[in-house]
């Protein structure tokens, strides 16, 4: 049975975490364990996953108690608890009203009734009860290491926002270009050839922006804007910085924020070179007319396939970790990851081909990173006590 209890500030913080899960998922995961409470969420089409870990201390109170949860085995069980976006945002909707006028939330589950039951205790003695049924699902967990990627960024809310402000509320994808003197963020409409029907936008930020700033390979990504903009929301709430790890077209990037008594990553898929190439300082940040007409002239030559094989960036050096304080476990368990595995919680292995969830079909009018067999599968569920996310080799 899991208990919790917060103040309006504290609420304020947990409902800003369910807005930006909201930005990945239609669904949202309750995962207590003894000493933390996880928030987690994953897209349809395995592209992207975000979690929010909440310190038992952030709580006024908390207690989470498996002794009446029993399987078949006779063995404890957790509490698989997979909630409907859609059924608790609108409880987290107005979060400053709830800051002013709430004195105390309760959180608590009836696992014999399948329901979380939130109950606002308001000034003038109102009492407020929300009954939300929730599905017994297994959550899930990505494995991936972002303290072993190339570049690391580590920038302020207010710095990035300032940034993307001028992109569009439309905007489906950026790109993020970086080397050693800048970065550069901008925008990604490889599809639109005219320029006239859309809105093109770049910004340029120095190393002297950044809180953090370690490039140890020029590259260029593209990934959904959509999520970024939920995680940066997240932050300004907070007034946490936030950091960007990420290597090479491809491979999965990671924004995080380290805070107090929370920690919150999102892990996101990257479309992958159509072939990869090696960036330099010149490439990198080209017009987008220019880089149009390169594919406008490749696409003239009908029926010739590029023979080139796909060709990798090798890492310089190990980069330096943002938090010397965190602890990696359970590396060794990803050394032989050569396909995707999926990992149940209780334990169970079952490996999954390539080919059942890569070669998916372009959804036509979908919005959001094309076709996602051209991304990484990201999506990994691993036992509840490897709490490490690793990195997927390709």
């Amino acid at each position: 049975m899991l208990k919790c209890v917060m103040n309006g500030s504290q609420v304020k913080v947990f409902g800003k975490a369910i807005q930006a899960l909201s930005r990945i998922s239609d669904e949202l995961w309750l995962d207590p364990s003894e000493k933390s409470l996880a928030l987690r969420s994953v897209n349809s089409c395995r592209s992207a996953y975000g979690c929010v870990l909440f310190s038992s201390v952030f709580f006024q109170h908390y207690q989470w108690s498996t002794s009446v949860e029993m399987n078949d085995n006779d063995t404890i069980s957790n509490l698989n608890c997979k909630l409907g976006i859609k059924s608790i945002l609108p409880i987290f909707r107005c979060l400053n009203s709830l800051e002013r006028n709430v004195e105390k939330c309760k959180i608590f589950t009836r696992s014999d009734k399948c329901k979380v039951i939130i109950q606002f205790f308001c000034r003038h003695g109102i009492k407020r009860t929300h009954n939300v049924c929730f599905q017994e699902s297994q959550p899930l967990q990505v494995i991936f290491e972002k303290n072993v990627c190339s570049n690391i960024l580590m920038i302020q809310p207010r710095v990035l926002a300032e940034a993307v402000v001028f992109f569009t509320s439309s905007q489906e994808e950026v790109t993020l270009a970086v080397t050693p003197r800048n970065v550069c963020i901008k925008s990604s409409n490889e599809d639109a050839m005219d320029l006239t029907n859309s809105v093109y936008s770049e910004m340029f930020l120095g190393p002297n922006e950044f809180d953090f700033f370690q490039i140890g390979v020029d590259t260029e990504i593209t990934f959904c804007f959509k999520e970024l903009k939920g995680m940066l929301t997240f932050s300004e709430a907070l007034h946490a910085p936030i950091s960007i790890h990420f290597d090479i077209p491809g491979k999965p990037m990671a924004l995080s924020i380290d805070y107090m008594l929370l920690e919150a990553n999102f892990i996101l898929a990257t479309l992958a070179d159509e072939p990869s190439r090696e960036s330099s300082p010149q490439s990198l940040c080209l017009s987008e007319k220019r880089k149009r007409s390169d594919l406008v002239c490749s696409n003239s030559k009908t029926g010739e396939k590029d023979s080139k094989a796909t060709e990798y960036i090798s890492r310089k050096a190990v980069p330096k970790r943002l938090y010397p304080d965190e602890t990696l476990r359970n590396i060794s368990t990803l050394e032989n990851c050569g396909s995707p595995i999926m990992k149940r919680v209780n334990g169970d292995i079952t490996e999954v081909p390539e080919s059942s969830v890569s070669n998916t079909e372009e959804v036509p009018g979908s919005p959001y990173l094309k076709k996602c067999d051209e991304k990484k599968n990201l999506m990994e569920v691993m036992p509840k006590n490897i709490s490490v996310l690793s990195d997927i080799e390709q």
